[in-house]
């Protein structure tokens, strides 16, 4: 099935890109925070903690200590920002990828290590999860190839049996080439190869396959979290959807936004990301309003 003309992502990611580096200048200097910007024509801010480590201008003050109290939270905080060679000027420290204010898992951990959040049962019956289950960030969801080994899928956060990936201002969900995808054990079992989007010899929604196949092999449900401003991003989770072909895996599938996630969290958190994303703003707000 080959991709409609209008199945373009960049328009989309960079408009929300320039509404959040718009935003994040403003937030850094009303806030006093630490930060560099990115080089180029579109500065993108990368917070840099407190001289005592105590702070990060990315994080709410509670929830970056709550990180830091939590082992398993905090080594996220070590993923390598991966262009900062030659996107950012040299610090003390290296840059990591959750310095940046474009960082969709900053964004996610922004949201689930928030102190109480999980107590309350609103988000948690958003998301469809029961109980008070631990949060595992980058998840190793075992995939199963058909050389009887296995792809070590990462997946940005499980809480119970639901696995989330997070999306903000990335472009697409990435492509790869057929033959490797048919290398998945389950891969033609779970989905209708002919109709999947294509582009050349490469499946469109890279991570979308290997994440519901992940989601199969572990029966757990999955969750694609991305921006009400991404309509291209919604577009490319249902293009892959409607070719899942049990009945039952596509009803443990779904996308949720970022804004109705918004709507059921604490004032004080909802406040942080209305300020900082644009998230309870109207969903086509433009940085050119911010002024």
């Amino acid at each position: 099935m080959s991709e409609p003309a209008h199945f373009g992502s960049l328009p989309y990611a960079l408009n929300l890109r320039r509404e959040l580096s718009h935003r994040n200048q403003l937030f850094a200097k009303k806030q006093n925070l630490g930060h560099r910007n990115s080089y180029g024509e579109l500065p993108i801010a990368c917070y840099t903690p407190s001289e005592d480590g105590s702070e990060h201008g990315n994080f709410l003050p509670e929830t970056y200590r709550a990180i830091g109290q939590n082992p398993g939270w905090r080594r996220r905080l070590d993923k390598v920002h991966a262009q900062a060679k030659t996107a950012l000027p040299r610090e003390d420290r290296p840059w990591r990828e959750l310095d940046s204010c474009t960082s969709s898992d900053a964004l996610l951990m922004n949201v689930f290590c928030f102190p109480g959040v999980l107590t309350e049962s609103h988000l948690l019956n958003l998301l469809g999860v029961e109980g008070n289950p631990p949060l595992q960030f980058g998840f190793k969801a075992r995939v199963p190839l058909t050389n009887s080994k296995f792809d070590r899928t990462e997946v940005d956060l499980r809480i119970g049996d639901l696995l989330i990936e997070a999306k903000l201002t990335e472009t697409d969900f990435q492509t790869m080439r057929i033959e490797l995808l048919d290398s998945y054990q389950d891969f033609a079992h779970v989905f209708a190869r002919r109709n999947l989007p294509r582009r050349g010899n490469k499946y469109r929604g890279y991570q979308l396959l290997r994440n519901v196949l992940g989601a199969y092999a572990n029966q757990c449900s999955f969750c694609v979290m991305a921006d009400a401003r991404r309509p291209d991003l919604c577009e490319a989770w249902y293009a892959v959807m409607r070719c899942v072909k049990s009945a039952d895996l596509r009803t443990r599938c779904k996308m949720i936004t970022w804004q109705e996630v918004s709507e059921v969290l604490p004032c004080k958190l909802q406040d942080f990301l209305r300020e900082k994303y644009g998230i309870g703003d109207h969903p086509l707000l433009g940085a050119d309003s911010l002024d």
